[in-house]
């Protein structure tokens, strides 16, 4: 990243020293791991030592690059990066993927419908935040780069070799080492939750999000389970209930929905 034009103090800039470092003598001394710059040190930065400031790094960045690109609040899509596009659906390695396959078009649509409204204002309000994945993640960057607007991109870094998806914003995809500091960026400027049919990591999110509702760690919002279906297939919501583990008051901190045009009316009219 470029050194930021504007400089709040009168001091040598810290890109200036790392590239005069680059260029430095070449003797045992300054061949030694011990002189590198701590700042440009990976190694350094990769210690077990270190991981409070890579947690305080992961934070910030994304952080700051929000910020400074005008995003105010985000409408998040949570939802199975093995889900296809109904034109792939024939590859699915189910048949009840290949039935799932509906909801990568309602993603889209979704995210579509909602980004041309927030264009209306400006783009800075509502801008749909995936996992920049593949499937259902894709489709809605995919439909809001169709409607002309921007849309984030939160990858993680897994075993794996991935890519974040074509339809990311560029300068609006970011790579994440931990998954709580991901999980947080997901929910800071969140205005709306959508969570399409997934698997653990899909669950893993919205159990997360649910739970910080629930316990009133984040201010409710809407909370839209894609395709009842599927949810109440997966989960016992009412065994839970019954159980006691949850208050049936908890069950209305989301509702199942099966369309795009059926979660911006409930976007729409919710009231907290």
């Amino acid at each position: 990243m470029a050194a930021a034009k504007t400089r709040l103090h009168s001091l040598r800039s810290s890109h200036e020293d790392r590239e005069t470092a680059r260029h430095i003598p070449d003797t045992p001394q300054t061949r030694s791991p011990a002189y590198r710059l701590a700042f440009a040190d990976d190694d350094f930065l990769c210690r077990d030592e270190l991981r409070p400031v890579r947690l305080q790094l992961e934070l910030l960045k994304p952080e700051m690059l929000l910020d400074e690109a005008g995003v105010r609040s985000t409408i998040v899509l949570f939802g199975g990066a093995r889900i296809p596009s109904p034109d792939k659906k024939d590859t699915a390695r189910t048949k009840t993927l290949a039935e799932l396959s509906s909801f990568y078009e309602e993603a889209r649509k979704f995210a579509h419908l909602m980004t041309k409204r927030s264009l209306e204002t400006g783009g800075s309000d509502d801008v749909i935040v995936t996992g920049g994945g593949p499937g259902v993640m894709e489709a809605g960057n995919r439909g809001a780069m169709e409607a002309g607007g921007r849309s984030i991109g939160l990858n993680i870094v897994l075993p794996h070799e991935q890519a974040p998806n074509a339809y990311v914003t560029p300068e609006l995809a970011f790579n994440f080492h931990y998954f709580a500091l991901r999980k947080m960026h997901f929910l800071l400027r969140a205005r709306a939750i959508t969570v399409f049919p997934g698997g653990f990591g899909t669950m893993d999110e919205m159990f997360e999000a649910l739970t910080l509702i629930q316990t009133q760690r984040m201010e409710r919002v809407p909370f839209l389970l894609f395709g009842r279906a599927f949810w109440e297939k997966i989960i016992n919501w009412d065994a839970l209930c019954d159980a006691g583990t949850i208050s049936p008051e908890d069950l209305d901190l989301f509702k199942f929905v099966e369309t795009a045009d059926e979660a911006m009316q409930i976007i729409d009219t919710f009231k907290d």
